[in-house]
This record gives structure tokens, sequence and C-alpha cells, in this order.
């Protein structure tokens, strides 16, 4: 009796298992619940996921969608500007109906407008009014007598003062195409014409948009089994909807614009429907996206049953399996995990030996798969983000600012007027060797001369345009002949100091560029005594020059640095990272500004001495 309960005691004793028993007790003891937690935890996981996902999908597709429609509205808008810059239009708008009397006259404007309907598919007509209510169109003609300066849209128009503006669908006004098309086929956009010196208002373009070119848009758009698209305006009407879908209606809208997270579910003739909305800054439209939630949810459903049955078939296998794989199994286990380990200290050349063809010597295969793979993306990750910086770099430096051109090409026009040919060619020769230099025929590097000459006519054009509201001037030590600079890295930051500094003070500013050699660095300092900055905005500037371009896209997001309403960040971030790509961390620019006290900016560059010059 005493020996059977010693051999009993010993039996009970777990460290005198077998292994093979081990596996198979604690599977059964501690594997089976905690599986069905995580299980339960998995299902729940997943389940936020899916909603997530789909709603993020959801969000991307409604993106692309507005993106799509802001193209279109951004052509016709470019349309009508040029239709109310048109030299014949302009005459018509200021001499009255009678300056198109005559047939030839009225031929030439009519087939400018058909040029656009030609061009322009989507456009079904285009009409220009004039505010004593006379009118020119090539598709479009008023129904009745009374005068269109009365119309909603003609008001719309001049009460936005010369600002694109989106009417939705034509209702009741007193406009009719030749086609004849129905007001749920149209969507109308309109532009007031406003005299550029007085302001006042000389008329209105109006431009009827056909609704197919949205409805090709949305209508293709799928979400889900049920789901769909709609596009509404601001009112909560509909700008395009299919022929099954929910109306959306005022209070549904007001809804979603007291609602932040783009985000709505209501129940709607008896069916819970999720709503994902995003707004267009530009059209002001709102596209929804809505599918009815028990699609989401019978997915669900299926993904848990598919858990349950998987958790059922594994606990069966395991407990089978355990009998016979337990030292095959922990042996290359231990081997993997010990690799996975050294891996995640960072030394990325190990690979998982053995030539074992069951599921631990697949995965170890796969693992060393993964690595390699790994290693490779992260090459290509490298180049291609590179390679994609160069080229912003480049349509960086070949970007002219529109503002800028015509600002000088009127200066250049007045000048012509006001004294004959010379100021203007000198302005012209400015100019032209503004570009030349700009270009660079290429070249990243320039003579430091170079870029002084180039600083030196954007300085003389802006000295012409601004009189003797701007002063300048520019000094080099001798010592910094026959060196090379990286190009267009003065201009932004000159740019700047006009706009956001001598522009924005009282009285006359000047600006002084000084190049010196300090510490071993190239020194290139911009002053002004314009309107400077306060310490709050001075920091921001800085805090967004320290960050790398992706960690403050992540860190600010969309929002820009202003200052008096301006943007004044950018061009200066690019100069930055220029100089940090090319030379390293150590060069780059700083600020130091004081409000009413100016702007200094200096750029540490480092010494490059010029190939193939006299002197290197």
């Amino acid at each position: 009796m005493p020996n059977i309960t010693v051999m009993l005691r010993e039996r009970l004793q777990l460290n005198n298992w077998p292994i093979r028993n081990k596996l198979i007790v604690h599977f059964l003891l501690i594997s089976i619940l905690p599986s069905l937690c995580i299980t339960f935890l998995f299902s729940l996981t997943v389940s936020n996921m899916l909603e997530k996902q789909a709603n993020q999908q959801t969000l991307q597709l409604i993106g692309n969608v507005n993106k799509s429609l802001d193209a279109h509205t951004a052509n016709i808008q470019n349309v009508s500007y040029f239709v109310a810059m048109n030299p014949e239009v302009q005459t018509f708008l200021s001499e009255g109906h009678l300056s198109i009397t005559r047939d030839e006259d009225r031929y030439r404007v009519f087939k400018f407008l058909q040029g656009f309907t030609t061009l322009y598919s989507e456009i079904a007509g285009i009409m220009v009014v004039s505010a004593d209510g006379h009118y020119l169109s090539n598709e479009m003609y008023a129904r009745g007598s009374s005068n269109l300066t009365e119309e909603y849209w003609y008001r719309e128009a001049v009460a936005a003062r010369g600002i694109f503006k989106m009417i939705g669908r034509p209702v009741n006004r007193n406009v009719i195409t030749h086609a004849n098309y129905k007001e749920n086929e149209l969507i109308s956009v309109v532009r007031a014409i406003q005299d550029p010196e007085t302001g006042a208002n000389k008329g209105v373009v109006i431009i009827d948009l056909k609704l197919r070119a949205i409805a090709e848009t949305v209508r293709d758009v799928k979400l889900g089994k049920r789901g769909y698209l709609v596009v509404i305006d601001e009112q909560g009407n509909s700008i395009y909807a299919p022929g099954h879908a929910v109306t959306i209606g005022k209070p549904l809208s007001e809804a979603m614009s007291a609602n932040a997270t783009n985000m709505l579910a209501r129940e709607v003739n008896g069916e819970k429907l999720q709503f994902i909305y995003q707004k267009s800054s530009f059209t002001n439209w709102t596209t929804v996206g809505v599918f009815p939630l028990q699609d989401m949810l019978q997915e669900i459903k299926d993904i848990n049953l598919y858990l349950v049955l998987f958790v059922f078939v594994v606990c069966m296998l395991g407990i089978t399996a355990s009998y016979f794989l337990s030292n095959s199994i922990s042996r290359p286990i231990t081997q993997l995990a010990s690799v996975v380990r050294k891996v995640e200290e960072g030394n990325m050349s190990l690979r998982m030996s053995g030539e074992r063809s069951d599921e631990i010597g697949l995965l170890g295969r796969s693992f060393n798969k993964m690595l390699i793979q790994i290693n490779r993306l992260l090459s290509q990750v490298e180049l291609e983000q590179r390679k994609k910086r160069e080229a912003e770099l480049r349509s960086l430096q070949a970007h002219i600012q529109p503002h800028f051109l015509y600002n000088t090409l009127d200066t250049i026009q007045w000048l012509a007027r006001k004294d004959g040919a010379r100021e203007a060619t000198e302005m012209v020769e400015a100019l032209s060797k503004l570009f030349r230099l700009g270009l660079s025929k290429g070249q990243e590097l320039i003579p430091l001369e170079d870029e002084l000459d180039h600083i030196g006519n954007y300085l003389k054009i802006q000295k012409t345009r601004y009189k003797d509201k701007l002063n300048y001037s520019i000094h080099m030590d001798d010592n910094c002949r026959n060196l090379t600079v990286l190009k267009l890295i003065l201009q932004p930051v000159v740019e700047n100091a006009i706009y956001h500094g001598i522009k924005e003070r009282r009285g006359p500013g000047f600006i002084g560029i000084r190049v010196t050699i300090l510490g071993g660095y190239l020194m290139l300092v911009i002053e002004d005594d314009g309107a400077g900055m306060t310490e709050e905005k001075l920091q921001h500037l800085r805090q967004s020059l320290i960050l790398p371009l992706d960690d403050r896209e992540e860190s600010i997001g969309s929002e820009e640095l202003t200052l008096n309403g301006s943007r004044i960040g950018y061009g200066l971030r690019n100069v930055q990272e220029r100089m940090q790509l090319g030379f390293g961390m150590a060069y780059g620019i700083s600020v130091d500004s004081a409000a009413g006290s100016g702007t200094t900016v200096t750029l540490r560059h480092p010494v490059l001495k010029a190939r193939g010059r006299d002197g290197t």
C-alpha cells in the first residue's frame, strides 16, 4: 500500500511527466480558454478594423470624387475668366449692345464662345449679360422680355464681387438653351465682371454645365453591395443622386454640417443607413456615401463564424498533433525565436538555417524571404523618396509666380505709355536676364556672381514697380568671388521681405544683401526694415524650418504659416531642404525678427570654389 501511494505521488508530479503529456495537458488547461478569449477580442478588433477600413476607403473614394469634381469646376472657372477677359466682350460690356451690331463682329464673338463648348463637351452654353440687360450667347437666349439683370443668378453673381460661384440647378429662370435641356440636367455657374479701376459691375458671365459630367464621375463608384454616392449643395438640395437613392434633405444636411466626424448613422424608411460625407472647399458641394449598416454586419457575422470554426479545428488538431510533434516543434521554434530576437535588435543579415520541409521549415524560408524583401523595399523607398524630392525641387525652380509676371508686364506697359521705350526696354532686359539666370542651362550650382545678378535684376524690376517705396543694396566681399552656390536661393527670401516686410510698413523701406565668409561658412544675409513678425509667428516659422518635410506635414497638417493673411513659409522651407539635402544638416536658414523692427534672414552655405575658373 505505501508503495502504491509513492508511485501515485510520483506520477502526479508535473516535472516527471513526459513533454508530450505536458503539452497535451497545458493545451487543454490554458490554451483552449485563452484561445476563446483571444478569438473574442480578435473578433471585436476585426469588426472595428473592418468598420474603420470601410469608412476610410469610402472617405478616400469620396475625396477622389471631390477632386474630379473640383477639376471639372476649375476648368469652367478658367473658361469664365477667359470669356470675361476677351477684348470684344469687354467692348460689349463697356459700350453696350451697339458695339457688336455688325454681323462680322457678332459672328466673331459667337465663334469665340462656341469654341469653348466645342473644346469642353460638358459645357451646355455660355451667356454674357451686360449691366444694361443686353446679352451675348452661342447657345442660350432669354425666354421673355424681362430684364435679365433682375434674375436671382445675376444678383448672386454681383453680390460675389467677381468671385466664381456655383449656383446649382437652374430653377425658374428666364434663360433657356437651344438644346432645351431640362432643369435637372444642368448646373449653372456665374462670375461677375467688374471694372478693375472702380470696382463697378460691368456684367455677368453665366455658364451651364451638363449634369452628365458629374454623373459620369460619381455613378460608377460602388460602396459594397448596395452603397452609392450622392452630391448635394450647401442647402441640402440634390446635385446628383441615383434613381434609388434616399432623399438627403435639409434636416439631414444640417446634421452633417454640425457633425465634425464626417460620419452619421440614421434610420431612413425603416432601414439603418450609414452616411459618410466630405465637403469640397472649392465647390461647397458635399459628396455623401450611403450604404446599409446591415451589409457590414453580415460580413462581421461571417467572420465570427469562420473564427469559431478556426478555433475549434485548431484545438482538435493541436491536441492530436501534440502527441507526435512536440519534439520537432519545440527545437526549431526556439531557433527561430533566437533569430527573430537578433533581427529585432537590428541585425538584418541573419537567415534561418535548416532543410526542413514542414511548416517550421516553410516559416523559416518565408522569414528569410521576408528579410530579403524588407531590405529591398527599404532601398527602393529611399531611392524613390530621393527622386521625389529632386522632382519637387526641379518643379519649384521652374515655377514663376503669375502675379509677379502680370505686375511686371503691367509696369512695362505703363512705362511705355508714360516715358516712351527707354525704361520699358530696361525692364524687358532685366526680366530677360532674370529668366536666363533662373534657368542656368539646368545646372544646380551656379557662380555666386550670377546668383547676385539674378537677385539684382529681380530687385530692379521691383524697384521700378514700387519706386521710392523700395530701396536696396547688394554687397559682396572680395574673397567671395569665384564661388558657386545653389541657384535660386535668394529670390524666395527677398520676395518674402518685399511682400511681408516692406509692403506692410508705412513709408519707404530698405533691403540689404551682404555676402561674406565667416567661420568657414559662406554667409548670405538678407535684412529688411519692414513690418517684422511677432514672437509667436517667428517661433512657428523656426519650428517649420527645423522639421523635415514628412515630419512637418504630420505635425502641422495642411496649415500654412501666415503673416497679415499671406503665406510666408513655403519658399523658405524649400530653400532650407535644398541646402540640407545637398550639403547636410549643418547648413540652412536662420531667421531673426521683431514686430515693427524688420527681419534678418541668414543663409549658411558651404564655401564652394568654381570649377574651371582662374584662381581655383
